[in-house]
């Protein structure tokens, strides 16, 4: 056993990896507050509040705008306090937003109790922000900074494995007990994670120096910007896929987020080794192309089969992009400013989820939600050619180097 590797409890597993996955299995069901919640206050703000699309877009975005403005706070709290405190201190952030909206639908007038549920949804950023900043911190920490592609990509498939069950699991609980008994869920779910997290003893954080958050993001900000042109494809189909199908009068609406979720999971399983062997950019390369061909499909697709399609190219094309552009922030910043790097880093994917929504709502009342996997498709497009560019430049490096 490493130094770095918690002592366990008689309840918790022994090795780092073992422990890894059980934090990462916490992750999941954590996180179903969130997945469950994503799809269904669209629907409750466009359809039963009758805001529109942009509301129900707000609604959806502004728990990534909150934790945009939370990253910071998060790394700095995990480089200082260690993962394991940030993350149950985000558990616990998790469940009191469910205990807001909760209470939102108990409000008859419209405005206010879209007003109570916005309050919700800002504290649901920010156990977000703590919790997936906490448990990477945690996770580098027990693994080694030379496994962090392999400890993202883990990570990784717990969040998006967990949107994958959680998108159809929400929308049927939303037909069966409306949005209150989506908020009982979404209670649930992060206090049976907190359950699992609170034995594993913490590691250690690194003593050092600490750094501004602006001088880390200057060193950064290149693989951040990448990660925020992915972001937009997954937030368009997280806010509007289900519309896109309600309004078309399609069947299975609560299949987008699904097939999104299993092809990234999926890739995820049989590709999480590459960053940390061949180089985060080419591997962005090709994730950028195939997200660029899953966005287009939706944005031209005729049928429910097509659009399903598209979603799952999407989500193998978004897969590995965090991991990849993470492994290169853990290499370029120092251990004990690796929380606050991430936290930073985070923050640009964060950007594209909390922008993508409302915006991208405003077009779409205007031009019809398909819109908005164009501008998908374009920013992805960009992506493509940010990375493309990384990966010269990595390789015109090699060959100079002595």
């Amino acid at each position: 056993m490493s130094p770095n590797t918690p002592p366990a409890t008689a309840s918790t597993p022994q090795t780092p990896m073992s422990v890894l996955y059980w934090l990462v299995g916490a992750l999941f069901l954590s996180y179903l507050c969130v997945a469950m919640s994503m799809p269904t206050t669209a629907i409750q703000v466009a359809t039963k509040l009758h805001m529109g699309n942009a509301m129900a877009g707000l609604a959806v975005g502004v728990a990534f705008a909150s934790t945009i403005l939370t990253r910071g706070f998060a790394g700095r709290l995990a480089d200082q306090k260690g993962g394991r405190h940030c993350m149950v201190l985000g558990l616990i952030l998790y469940a009191l937003s469910s205990l807001i909206c909760i209470g939102a639908t108990w409000i008859q007038a419209a405005v206010p109790g879209f007003l109570v549920l916005i309050l919700g949804r800002l504290v649901l950023g920010l156990g977000e922000s703590l919790t997936v900043v906490g448990l990477l911190a945690w996770s580098i920490g027990l693994m080694g900074h030379h496994r962090s592609g392999r400890v993202l990509s883990v990570v990784g498939m717990g969040m998006y494995g967990s949107l994958a069950a959680g998108s159809p699991l929400g929308l049927a609980i939303y037909d069966h007990a409306g949005y209150l008994g989506v908020g009982l869920a979404c209670l649930v779910a992060p206090l049976a994670g907190l359950v699992m997290v609170v034995p594993v003893a913490p590691v250690a954080p690194h003593p050092g120096e600490r750094q501004p958050l602006t001088s880390v993001i200057a060193r950064i900000r290149d693989l951040g910007f990448i990660v925020f042109l992915q972001g937009i494809g997954f937030a368009a189909i997280g806010a509007f896929m289900p519309l896109i199908f309600l309004h078309q009068h399609w069947p299975h609406a609560s299949l987008g987020l699904t097939f999104f979720g299993g092809a990234f999971v999926l890739v995820r399983v049989m590709c999480g080794h590459l960053p940390d062997k061949i180089g985060g950019a080419r591997v962005a390369v090709l994730s950028m192309g195939v997200e660029t061909c899953g966005q287009l499909l939706l944005w031209s697709a005729t049928a429910p089969g097509l659009a399903l399609v598209g979603a799952a190219l999407t989500g193998a094309g978004c897969s590995m992009i965090f991991p990849a552009m993470g492994m290169e922030v853990v290499r370029r910043v120092s251990p004990h400013m690796r929380g606050t790097a991430m936290g930073g880093f985070a923050a640009f994917q964060d950007l594209a989820y909390g922008a993508t929504g409302p915006l991208t709502g405003l077009l779409a009342d205007r031009m019809g939600e398909n819109v908005v996997f164009l501008v998908g498709a374009l920013a992805a497009c960009g992506g493509f050619g940010l990375s493309l560019s990384l990966a010269l430049k990595e390789a015109r490096q090699t060959r100079e180097s002595p």
